[in-house]
């Protein structure tokens, strides 16, 4: 039972709406009733426990500055890990001296030095389906290009790209009947990520070389050693984020250019739009709807009282598209001046890897619609997106050529 801002009660559970069937493939309605008629909503968690919904953009912007509130440790959130995600799941001050160590690795100057090799990737890539027919974007482009350049990065091999890719759709999205399945599958994933990590680590010790596994098996905070346990936690959260979020983020955003040749035709005509245009298809398509939290002390929000212990749920696709934020909020404008979108998060926990999502988002649109300008949805094609992260499950796409 939710309360509207009337004082009405009514009948609507946020995490049903939200995580039904084709919420994900249409979302805006969801969004749109969550932010009218009851911006903090009450629902029945994953295992009975209560979670609160928040669906504002002043409300979650708010809380996201404030973690002595709404806590971002491991209790907000368990996919099966056997450690805390680091700097996630650590919250300040601690938090500050992971990002010490981990925000020069992702810095804009270090994705400057990185650029050509993705750019280089990226032409690779689209080169091997250019001349045919379409292609399957998300198979062939969406996934391989951000999975490619995060292994290369972290120093793992190529080679093992399948494995990598079963353990995160285990852990982001697991398949099972039952929820104990699904946990069940979590927990094999997160097991087995682990024993390859502790391999992986062992390795670069023995053998360094100029990756990021290898900086973080010598790195320290505050003058001493990252312990195993830390090492790993770096290690599963960047895994786990490098591989997913990225391909769900070019899912979104070509689908909809797809949908929409008008806008696509001004980004092609106008290359120098392509990082205002990254923006606001990351404000209008947020990949990431739902960012979990964890209450560190009762607080009353909006007149409703929530208790220490009670679980979270930032509606990051809600917030990025609220009217009371963003004016023409339901529109695509590839000129909006101010665009705070929360699509990376915000507060002490915004999303470390960020510049780095930046430039293979902006690389990757300027040389796809380099080589090929003019596509559509193949006809008929029926594409669903995972809810929570809305990747899609496959991208057909029909180039149609100018005779």
């Amino acid at each position: 039972m939710t309360k509207s801002d009337d004082g009405a009660d009514e009948t609507f559970d946020a995490g049903v709406a939200l995580f039904s069937p084709g919420a994900a493939n249409d979302p805006e309605p969801v969004y749109q009733h969550l932010r009218e008629q009851c911006p903090v909503s009450a629902a029945a968690g994953m295992f009975g426990d209560n979670t609160w919904y928040l669906s504002r953009y002043e409300d979650i912007a708010w809380a996201m500055r404030h973690p002595e509130v709404f806590s971002s440790s491991a209790e907000a959130v368990k996919i099966g890990q056997e450690h805390p995600l680091i700097p996630l799941q650590v919250d300040p001050p601690d938090h500050a001296q992971f990002r010490r160590l981990l925000d020069p690795e992702f810095s804009p100057r270090r994705m400057a030095e990185l650029e050509p090799e993705v750019r280089a990737l990226t032409i690779e890539l689209i080169e091997k389906f250019a001349d045919a027919d379409g292609c399957d974007f998300h198979t062939e482009f969406a996934t391989p290009l951000p999975s490619t350049v995060f292994l290369r990065l972290l120093g793992l091999p190529l080679s093992d790209v399948h494995k990598f890719m079963q353990w995160r759709d285990d852990t982001v999205r697991p398949r099972g009947k039952t929820q104990e399945e699904q946990v069940e599958r979590r927990h094999a994933a997160a097991s087995a990520i682990t024993r390859y990590l502790e391999d992986g680590l062992d390795a670069k010790r023995a053998d360094p070389a100029d990756d990021l596994l290898t900086r973080i098996v010598h790195g320290s905070v505050n003058g001493r050693p990252l312990t195993r346990d830390e090492q790993l936690g770096i290690c599963h959260l960047q895994l786990i984020a490098g591989l997913d979020t990225v391909t769900a983020t070019l899912d979104c955003m070509v689908a909809y250019l797809a949908q929409h040749p008008e806008r696509r035709h001004a980004l092609i005509a106008n290359p120098e739009l392509v990082d205002k245009a990254v923006e606001e298809l990351l404000r209008t398509e947020t990949p990431v709807q739902v960012v979990p939290r964890v209450l560190a002390q009762d607080f009353e929000l909006r007149g409703e009282k929530m208790q220490k212990g009670e679980h979270v749920v930032f509606v990051i696709g809600a917030a990025d598209t609220d009217p009371a934020e963003f004016e023409d909020a339901a529109t695509v404008r590839f000129d909006r001046a101010a665009n705070r979108h929360l699509a990376f998060g915000g507060g002490p926990h915004r999303c470390l890897g960020s510049h780095l999502a930046r430039m293979e988002l902006r690389v990757a649109l300027v040389e796809f619609h380099r080589r090929i300008p003019d596509y559509e949805l193949l006809p008929d094609s029926v594409i669903n997106y995972s809810a929570g992260i809305r990747q899609a499950d496959h991208l057909p796409l029909r180039f149609t050529r100018s005779s």
